[in-house]
């Protein structure tokens, strides 16, 4: 049961979604919906029951306890809420929540739903994974879109991959067959400073944003956080020569920044065998 008081009338509206865990290393991509939502002062719009969605004994609630008692719970839930960047002609809508752990027909239904009430002109999903990719130049970030202008204006080349999927896939999927315009976008994370927070993944998935929306997006402090990490993976590897030379072969300025398809899918793989090192390669 979807949770909200009324839906709002909204304005040529645009969804960005973003699910921790699976489909989120470093956090890089649900921290983008966190700071559109600070820097364009959202509000929330609606909740998604999470009882039919959650293994509690994997996304476990959290509670506060005072000497008085149980004083609040917090239950894993996936939450709608919208901005009005000032100076433009049209809403954002923001969705984020831990992956959902099962039933995800129904959950890709719900949240179908909700933008067909809300009248969603155009999704956008984000994702980070980590790869082989150097640090300091700019992060590669690959993408596939329903839409074929778009796809061609962002230059995305095809991608094939066939496996193992996370909610941002099946979400693809499910506003492609109902014809809604959806574009996925896929940040590359250094495998090797690919603990959270990583403010370069983040700023780079921020500006593909900026571009497929066509709407400034105020960087906040990304910038000088993105500085400041650059600064901090240089150090760790200053003391291991065999790890500097294999990262510099990363940033050699001959290579080219946008990953192929094959490359998408390879690092893809590598990814999926870093969440499950005993699982089998060939998923």
């Amino acid at each position: 049961m979807t949770q909200f008081d009324g839906f709002p009338t909204l304005r040529s509206p645009v969804l960005i979604a973003a699910f921790t865990g699976w489909n989120d290393a470093a956090d890089a991509a649900s921290h983008v919906i966190a700071h559109l939502g600070q820097q364009w002062s959202a509000e929330q719009l609606a909740t998604i029951d999470p009882d039919p969605y959650f293994d509690f004994q994997m996304a476990r609630p959290t509670i506060k306890v005072t000497v008085a008692g149980a004083e609040r719970v917090d239950w894993p839930y996936t939450g709608f809420s919208v901005a009005s960047p000032p100076d433009t002609g049209r809403d954002v809508v923001l969705l984020t929540g831990p992956e959902p752990s099962m039933h995800w027909r129904g959950f890709c239904s719900e949240v179908s739903e909700i933008c067909r009430a809300l009248d969603i002109q155009q999704v956008i999903l984000l994702g980070s994974l980590m790869a082989d990719v150097g640090y300091t130049r700019p992060l590669p970030v690959s993408g596939t879109s329903s839409d074929p202008v778009l796809a061609k204006r962002m230059k995305m080349d095809p991608v094939e991959y066939e496996g193992p999927a996370g909610i941002i896939g099946m979400l693809h999927a499910t506003f492609q067959e109902l014809d809604l315009p959806v574009t996925s976008c896929w940040i590359h994370v250094p495998h090797y400073a690919a603990t959270s927070p990583c403010p370069k993944a983040t700023l780079g998935l921020l500006h593909r944003v900026e571009e497929l929306i066509d709407l400034p997006v105020p960087a906040g402090g990304l910038v000088e956080q993105t500085a400041q990490w650059e600064n901090d993976v240089a150090r760790l590897i200053e003391a291991d020569s065999d790890i500097a030379e294999y990262i510099n072969s990363l940033d050699e300025p001959d290579s080219d920044d946008e990953p192929s398809g094959d490359d998408i899918a390879r690092d893809f793989e590598r990814y999926l065998r870093r969440r499950d090192p005993h699982g089998d390669d060939a998923s």
